[in-house]
């Protein structure tokens, strides 16, 4: 019987420097979007995807995350005493939401090393990588659809976007065979990182979402770092391809990537809309704005 999808990564260990001066003393995966960090989004996700066990990635400067998971008694008795509860029960929600194991990574050394970092606590399982930058607003959790087609399929499964243009060269690009019956999902044949707009085999670009077999520790464990000493995800999966098959699926729903300023700055006006406390009145806001 296949093993289920339990565990889920999270790289947090990153600099965050494209918001700084923000995140010089604090972690850019606690930026919060509207009033919740950016990385309880994807906690959240992975959560009503089916993993109850999230391991977090951390490096020197991102306690902030670990006190935001754990439990808070002054705040929580304060809030008693007061009698607000419908802010105890959101502090509470919090802190009982997951159980959270959390690994160092003393030097942000790639998306590989990060994944690398996880290998024990992992263990011989699949698992979902989550990179909190991405925040995925979708009707089903994206997490939630590439586990059903890991359980279709038993094979590693990437979450692709498709991006028309020069934009593409940001990413790591499929080269890719669309799967009969399912419009979604592709065969992966290569994986190239961030090509030259001319030279990018297809509008394929895979996004923060990965669901893993545990031969991936394997590989990265037998490659050699590139540039900078990084370890790169994406030559852990080329050799991967070599003893697995590997698909790339377009999920459904939409993606923000919040490790940019402007979209942070979209993710945030879009979000909003969509709350039932703030949407009426900032959609008048908006509205009235002499643009």
């Amino acid at each position: 019987m296949r093993n289920k999808v339990r565990k889920a990564v999270f790289p947090a260990a990153g600099l965050g420097t494209r918001f700084l001066p923000a995140t010089k003393a604090q972690p850019k995966e606690m930026l919060p979007l509207i009033d919740k960090p950016i990385i309880q989004y994807s906690v959240e996700e992975a959560l009503h995807s089916g993993c109850d066990q999230i391991i977090i990635v951390t490096g020197r400067g991102k306690s902030a995350i670990e006190d935001h998971f754990d439990t808070s008694y002054e705040l929580e008795k304060m809030l008693e005493e007061r009698g607000k509860t419908d802010l105890l029960k959101i502090v509470r929600e919090i802190s009982d939401m997951i159980h959270v194991a959390y690994v160092r990574q003393k030097e942000a050394l790639g998306l590989g090393h990060a994944v690398m970092m996880a290998t024990e606590l992992v263990g011989d399982e699949p698992f979902a990588v989550t990179l909190p930058d991405d925040v995925i607003d979708a009707p089903v959790p994206c997490l939630k659809q590439m586990i059903e087609i890991y359980n279709q399929t038993g094979c590693s499964v990437l979450a692709v976007q498709v991006i028309d243009g020069p934009g593409i060269s940001a990413y790591g690009v499929l080269d890719a065979s669309p799967v009969p019956g399912n419009d979604r999902l592709f065969e992966v044949r290569n994986l190239v990182e961030k090509p030259k707009f001319e030279d990018a085999p297809s509008n394929l670009a895979v996004v923060g979402r990965y669901v893993l077999s545990p031969a991936i520790f394997e590989m990265l464990a037998g490659i050699d770092p590139g540039s900078g000493g990084e370890l790169q995800l994406t030559d852990g999966l080329r050799a991967l391809l070599k003893k697995e098959k590997i698909y790339g699926f377009t999920f459904e729903g939409k993606r923000h990537d919040a490790g940019d300023k402007l979209g942070f700055l979209k993710a945030t006006v879009e979000f909003a809309l969509k709350r039932e406390d703030l949407g009426k009145d900032f959609r008048t806001y908006l509205q009235d704005l002499k643009l």
